[in-house]
């Protein structure tokens, strides 16, 4: 029986994995009370002790404002703990899969960013995951990383989540309309990870040279302002209650709603490879938006739901 062991159950993205990585094997996922991801003795011994054939880190410092006061708190969680699994995972043989993000480019692109581009992180956030993906590129390890952006699900804090709080509380909102990407659900993210995990373990002779990164993003693209409107305009018409109309939802720019950490204005990652490597089709950002937000509404009107 495969052991995997699966750090950050906790996360939006673990919370999903918990339940996608299940049918192929026997998932560990020890909670933040069993270990402390800063405790590198700790994180070694929690590996070794349960010796996995695969490791999946769905944790990471996600703070993204906080991490330019705290650079050091992000880069222990984000690259060196990071380095600390790549090393741990090559002496055990294991595959490791590990999450990063779009926040590792400067944005300035005019197209999609494919895998081979060279990254330019403008955010202590978006530095410290590339330097966690760089250990575990040098580690030498078994690695899947897959790079993914705007992550949202019904558990845990998100854009659409917080986008639905307000709109139940202000007539009027300004939401940021010249950052472009791709919603993602945690649901699809975990998704692909089995699927891909699956494929390479159990068909080692086809996916063999599969080592490395690669975009995992919903298809088609969207500004947060648009974003917010869809949100709205679909709680609406599943008639949840809302003081905010989505027209009242104005667009505004970047240099207009400042925050300590830079964002990439291009946020858009192209998903050829993984479509080439192990022939998934990725489905448009609004389906799975849409269930996650009914299943929203469903738990406010008291009609089911998590």
């Amino acid at each position: 029986m495969t052991r995997i062991l699966l750090l950050g159950r906790d996360g939006q993205v673990g919370w999903e994995l918990q339940r996608s990585l299940a049918p192929l094997g026997t998932v560990i996922a020890p909670g933040l009370d069993e270990l402390v991801f800063e405790q590198f003795d700790v994180l070694k011994a929690v590996v070794r002790k349960h010796a996995p054939h695969l490791i999946v880190n769905a944790a990471a410092y996600t703070a993204v404002d906080k991490a330019e006061s705290e650079p050091d708190a992000a880069a222990t969680v984000n690259s060196q703990a990071v380095g600390v699994l790549a090393e741990e995972a090559k002496k055990l043989g294991a595959l490791l899969v590990h999450y990063s993000t779009d926040y590792v480019f400067d944005g300035s692109k005019p197209g999609p960013y494919t895998e081979d581009d060279a990254p330019n992180p403008i955010s202590v956030y978006g530095r410290t995951k590339l330097e966690g993906d760089r250990a575990i590129q040098a580690s030498g390890c078994r690695h899947l990383i897959f790079r993914t952006s705007w992550v949202y699900a019904a558990r845990g804090g998100n854009f659409a989540k917080t986008i639905l709080r307000l709109a139940g509380e202000r007539d009027e909102l300004k939401i940021v309309a010249d950052q472009v990407g791709a919603p993602t659900s945690a649901e699809l993210i975990a998704d692909v990870t089995a699927l891909c995990v699956g494929l390479v373990t159990h068909c080692p002779e086809r996916f063999a040279a599969t080592d490395g990164i690669y975009n995992l993003v919903a298809s088609g693209e969207t500004s947060w302002h648009d974003y917010a409107k869809f949100v709205v305009e679909s709680a609406t018409r599943l008639g949840l209650p809302l003081k905010l109309a989505s027209g009242s939802i104005r667009p505004i720019a970047t240099r207009e709603y400042p925050l300590p950490a830079a964002r990439p204005l291009n946020s858009r990652l192209a998903t050829g490879k993984l479509n080439r490597v192990f022939g998934i089709e990725l489905p448009h950002w609004q389906i799975h938006l849409e269930r996650v937000i009914a299943e929203l509404v469903a738990c406010r009107q008291g009609t089911g739901g998590r």
